[in-house]
Formats: structure tokens, C-alpha cells, sequence
């Protein structure tokens, strides 16, 4: 269960891949929502993002964290995430899905992690999510 994602809105957003433009690294992000993010941070931790929107909006949610597993280092390495998977389709994927549950937690909101480089703004937008089970 995904249990902990933050949001990143797109060009507007100074702490979002995409506030740089479109290249090739965040092309992905241009496409339509349920196609695999992946980028390599630090050379050793793979992140995993679902994007979100409709075409040419490169919007996203980094998935942080997945039943007992708190990290989005941590949910690629269980997961064995790597650039394979990067602009996968979710649809049709045999490796990675997304499956609705019958469980309907509650979420709390924070401020996103590790970004204070996108400013004052948008460090404080509390779109973090955290699922309270």
C-alpha cells in the first residue's frame, strides 16, 4: 500500500524537474498521467514518481512510502526500481501497478522534504501526504 507521496506541480513549481523546462531527463513528465518517473539522486538512490496530469502538463507525486517502508530510497530499492523503468506505462506493465484497496485511510498533510533550494514558497506548500492507518 502506498502510504506516503509528495506532489510536485509542474513549471510553476521551483521545487519540480519540470520548473527547468522540458529536456530529456523530464520528458516523461510531459506525457500522460500513469507513466513511470524514475531519476537517479546522490548516484546510488533511484526515486519513483507516477506522473499525474494530462499531456504537456509534467506534473507528479513522488511515492516516499509503501506499507512499513518510510523513504523513496528505500521503496526503489524494495521494489528493485532502477532506470528500467523509467516512462513505463502503468496501464500496461507487468513488473509495476497500482490497485485500488478497499482500505480508505485518512491523510495528513505536510511540507515537503529535502527541497529548501525552491524557496521559502514553495518549501512551505504542504503537499506531502501521509496516510493514517
Amino acid at each position: 500500500m502506498i502510504t506516503e507521496v509528495e506532489a510536485y506541480r509542474g513549471e510553476e513549481d521551483l521545487a519540480c524537474h519540470a520548473s527547468k523546462g522540458r529536456t530529456p531527463r523530464t520528458e516523461v513528465m510531459y506525457w500522460s498521467g500513469g507513466h513511470i518517473y524514475v531519476y537517479l539522486i546522490y548516484g546510488i538512490h533511484y526515486m519513483l514518481n507516477f506522473v499525474t496530469e494530462r499531456e504537456g502538463i509534467p506534473q507528479a507525486i513522488l511515492i516516499r512510502g509503501i506499507d512499513d517502508i518510510i523513504g523513496p530510497g528505500r521503496v526503489s530499492k524494495i521494489l528493485e526500481i532502477d532506470m528500467s523503468h523509467n516512462q513505463t506505462d502503468l496501464l500496461f506493465s507487468d513488473d509495476l501497478w497500482v490497485e485500488d484497496s478497499v482500505i480508505k485511510p485518512e491523510f495528513k498533510t505536510s511540507t515537503r522534504i529535502g527541497i529548501d533550494y525552491a524557496g521559502e514558497f514553495w518549501k512551505n506548500r504542504p503537499w506531502r501526504f501521509i496516510a493514517q492507518l
